[in-house]
């Protein structure tokens, strides 16, 4: 028995009602989530750095090699306990995250230690924005209109990056993050009582542009 075995639907906390269907369930992919959505690139980077900068520093100063090698042996060992740690933290994100698009709303069910549930009706979304990576993944995130509001640190990591005074939920580390937009997309034109049409996904949209399909009133 797990934390979410509790949940009468996965992912769902009840049982949907008359009417209601599921569209799209999915989960974020860790690899891409933590290259991301966790920076385990800069991280890397960022510690190379320091090993160059004392090395160099070191051999300036005229400290022998055994202890620049030492220092850098260290600092080498410290940057990869950070990136260890960055991924066993993605790939429990990953695991206890759940993602829903039902005809009438997006469920996220997220939380390592504290599992949370944030059901976000298509009446509160005024837009969605898609971003897709090079790599093919991406993220959807779920900009709330006026009056709704969520905190970022409540959702984090699965908010817009930088977003802070005005949080917007998201789908991060989506493997299939263009289809799911599209599912999406039909959806909000479907509830607005909107002729359904596919998110259209320009060709540069893989190239780290943005695409976007506006919530119909």
């Amino acid at each position: 028995m797990n934390e979410h075995d509790y949940e009468p639907v996965p992912g769902l906390p009840a049982l949907l009602p008359p009417g209601e269907t599921i569209l799209w369930q999915g989960t974020p992919n860790w690899e891409i989530l933590v290259r991301r959505a966790l920076r385990i690139r800069v991280v890397g980077v960022y510690f190379a750095l320091l090993i160059a900068w004392g090395i160099s520093g070191g051999i300036s100063v005229g400290r022998a090699p055994v202890e620049i090698s030492i220092s850098a042996l260290r600092l080498g060992a410290l940057g990869i306990l950070a990136m260890a740690l960055l991924g066993v933290f993605a790939w429990l994100v990953a695991r206890t995250t759940m993602y829903t698009i039902t005809t009438r709303r997006v469920v996220m069910r997220f939380g390592i230690a504290l599992p949370i549930t944030i059901q976000i009706a298509f009446a509160m979304i005024d837009d969605a924005g898609l971003h897709v990576w090079s790599d093919g993944g991406g993220d959807i995130a779920l900009a709330l209109r006026p009056g709704q509001r969520v905190a970022y640190l409540v959702l984090w990591p699965h908010a817009r990056p930088w977003r802070l005074t005005k949080a917007e939920p998201a789908m991060r580390g989506l493997a299939d993050a263009a289809a799911v937009a599209q599912i999406l997309g039909r959806a909000l034109a479907a509830s607005a009582q909107q002729p359904a049409k596919p998110v259209s996904i320009p060709a540069d949209a893989l190239a780290n542009s943005a695409a976007h399909v506006r919530a119909a009133a």
